[in-house]
C-alpha cells in the first residue's frame, strides 16, 4: 500500500500521517451528542452528489456476499466433512490467494478503469464459488476444495472502488471525504451484519450450498450495476516505467502490518463464534450473533463520520486500537465465565464499537500515503493485508477450537488486537523519534 513528498488523493493533506490536518479548520466542529437527524445530515448531503446513489446501490449489492461467503463455506464444509479445522483451512487458503491476486486486479483497475476489469474479475470469482459448491456437494477429495476456493481470488474490491469514486468526486473537500470513508465503513459493517444472517438462514432453511449460490449471484449482479455507472468512475491512469507500488512508500509497510493483525481479529472471531454456537446446539444462530458485532461497529461508524477529521490521524489510530483491544476481551470473558450464547452476543455488540473507527482511521492513512492514480491499488493492498490476517486468524482459531474447545478460541482475537496495538505503538514511537 521512497519519496520526498507524497501527492495525496484529496490534494489537501500532508504526506506525513502524523502531521496536523487542516480539515478541522475547514469544517464546523460537530457535537457527537446532538440529535440523530443532525448527525445524519452530512450523509444526506453526501448522497446528493450526482450519481452517488446509483453506484452506491450497486456496490451494496456486490458487497453483501463478502459477509456471506466465509460463513457459507464454513457451514457447508464443516457440515459435510465434520471438521472445523478443514473449513478454516479452506477459507484461509482462499483469502491467502486473494491477498496475492487482489493487488494485481486493483492495479489493472487503476490502469484500465473499473468497468473494464471489475466485471470479468467478478465472473471468474463467481465460477470459483460455484466450483467449491459442486466439490462439497459431490464429496470430491479435500484438495479440490482448496483449489476451487482459491479461484475466488479475483473478487474485485468493491469497497475500494467505491472509496476511490468518493475520493475522485470530493478530492478538494477533506470533510466530505471523511464522511464518505465513514459511510463506506458503515456500509461494510451493514453487509457483514446482514451477510452472516442471510448465509446462515439460507444454509439452514434451504440446503447447505444455498448461501454460496445466492452470494455468487449477488456478486455478479451488483458489479454489473456498479460498473454501468460510468459518469462517476475515476479516470484510468496508465502506468509508466517509473511508477512504484504503494508498498515502497514510507509508512505503508508498517500500516499494512497493523491491518494484518487487525484482520486476524475478524477471522478468528468468525470461526470461534460459529463453533461456540454449534457446541451449544444453535449453529443457525451464529449468523445473528456475528451480526451484532457488525451492528455495534456500524453504529459507531456512523457516529464517527459526524465528528471532525483527526488532527493527528496516527495518534487516533493508536487510541482506536487500544479501545479495540480492551473491548475484545469481553467475548473471551463472557464465553469463559458464563458459557451463555446470549451473554456472548451482548459482549460482541460492545466489542464491535471500536471496529469501524479503527478501520475508517486506517483507511484515511492509506489515502494519505497512496500516490494519486494508485488509490485502488493502495486500498486493495490494505484490504489484502486484512484478508491475510483473516486467513491467519481463521486457521489459527480453527486449530485452537479443534484441539482445546470453542471458549479458548476467543483468546485468538484478543491476542491479535493486542498485537495490532503494539505494532501501531512501535510505529508511532519510531515516527516521533
Amino acid at each position: 500500500m521512497p519519496r520526498r513528498v507524497a501527492e495525496t488523493p484529496t490534494g489537501n493533506h500532508p504526506a506525513d500521517p502524523s502531521a496536523p490536518c487542516d480539515a478541522p479548520h475547514q469544517t464546523p466542529r460537530t457535537d457527537p451528542t446532538r440529535p440523530t437527524g443532525q448527525v445524519l445530515t452530512p450523509y444526506r448531503r453526501l448522497l446528493t452528489t450526482p450519481g452517488a446513489r446509483a453506484f452506491t446501490a450497486g456496490n451494496l449489492v456486490a458487497r453483501l456476499p463478502s459477509g456471506m461467503f466465509g460463513v457459507s463455506a464454513v457451514i457447508m464444509i464443516a457440515g459435510a466433512r465434520g471438521s472445523y479445522a478443514l473449513a478454516g483451512a479452506v477459507t484461509a487458503t482462499g483469502l491467502a490467494a486473494t491477498a496475492l491476486v487482489g493487488p494485481w486486479t486493483a492495479r489493472l483497475i487503476d490502469r484500465y478503469g473499473q468497468s473494464r476489469i471489475a466485471v470479468p474479475a467478478a465472473l471468474t470469482a463467481a465460477l470459483g464459488s460455484l466450483a467449491l459448491l459442486l466439490c462439497v456437494h459431490f464429496d470430491t477429495p479435500d484438495w479440490t476444495l482448496f483449489a476451487a476456493y482459491a479461484a475466488t481470488a479475483t473478487t474485485p474490491n468493491t469497497g475500494g472502488m467505491s472509496r476511490a469514486r468518493w475520493a475522485h468526486l470530493h478530492r478538494d473537500d477533506p470533510a466530505a471525504l471523511h464522511t464518505a470513508n465513514s459511510f463506506e465503513q458503515a456500509a461494510d459493517e451493514l453487509c457483514f451484519m446482514l451477510g452472516p444472517v442471510v448465509a446462515a438462514f439460507l444454509c439452514s432453511a434451504l440446503f447447505p450450498e444455498a448461501g454460496t449460490l445466492v452470494g455468487a449471484f449477488l456478486l455478479v449482479t451488483g458489479v454489473l450495476v456498479f460498473a454501468a455507472q460510468r459518469a462517476t468512475e475515476p479516470p484510468a491512469t496508465p502506468r509508466t516505467t517509473r511508477t512504484r507500488s504503494p508498498v515502497r512508500h514510507p509508512g505503508f509497510p508498517a500500516l499494512l502490518a497493523v491491518f494484518l493483525a487487525t484482520g486476524a481479529v475478524f477471522g478468528a472471531m468468525e470461526v470461534t463464534t460459529i463453533a461456540f454456537a454449534d457446541a451449544h446446539g444453535h449453529r443457525s444462530a451464529s449468523g445473528v450473533v456475528l451480526a451484532l458485532q457488525a451492528a455495534g461497529s456500524g453504529a459507531a461508524g456512523l457516529l464517527y463520520g459526524a465528528v471532525p477529521p483527526a488532527r493527528n490521524v496516527q495518534r487516533r489510530l493508536l487510541c482506536c486500537l487500544a479501545a479495540m483491544t480492551v473491548l475484545m476481551t469481553g467475548p473471551l470473558v463472557a464465553a469463559w465465565a458464563t458459557g451463555s450464547l446470549l451473554v456472548l452476543a451482548g459482549s460482541l455488540l460492545f466489542a464491535g464499537a471500536a471496529t469501524a473507527p479503527t478501520m475508517v482511521t486506517g483507511m484515511t492513512l492509506v489515502q494519505r500515503l497512496t500516490p494519486a492514480g494508485q488509490l485502488n491499488e493502495g486500498m486493495t493492498l490494505a484490504v489484502t493485508a486484512i484478508l491475510g490476517g483473516i486467513a491467519a486468524g481463521s486457521a489459527t482459531a480453527g486449530w485452537v477450537v479443534e484441539h482445546t474447545g470453542a471458549v479458548s478460541g476467543y483468546a485468538v482475537p484478543t491476542s491479535a488486537a493486542a498485537l495490532a496495538l503494539l505494532l501501531c505503538a512501535a510505529t508511532h514511537r519510531s515516527r516521533r523519534g
